[in-house]
């Protein structure tokens, strides 16, 4: 895996396992979170973080409940939009509530 300074050899063998079992599991347990630096992110990207899905976040966005911004064609959420969201709605009387 490039990039990567695993030394999944040694760790392999110090598991009693196949090296390429040890790669294989750590390449699906990987987030595919993105790049966290990112400053604005599709719809995707910030419905994942928010841990909902992308037709939700569309209604939270044309209520104006989460900020975003269209670069040409392109629907971007920016990063610190999705904090502000999640600040607000820690402050609504009705997240803290139990179910």
């Amino acid at each position: 895996m490039p990039g990567n300074d695993l030394p999944f050899a040694q760790i392999a063998r110090l598991l009693d396992v196949p090296e390429a079992a040890l790669r294989t599991l750590v390449a699906q347990r990987r987030p595919d979170g993105g790049d966290a630096t990112l400053v604005a992110l599709t719809v995707e990207e910030a419905a994942r973080r928010l841990g909902i899905g992308r037709t939700k976040l569309y209604e939270y966005v044309s209520a104006g409940e989460i900020a975003s911004v269209k670069i040409g064609t392109l629907r971007r959420i920016p990063a610190e939009a999705v904090n502000d969201f999640l600040t607000r709605r820690l402050g609504a009387s009705d997240f803290g509530t139990a179910a």
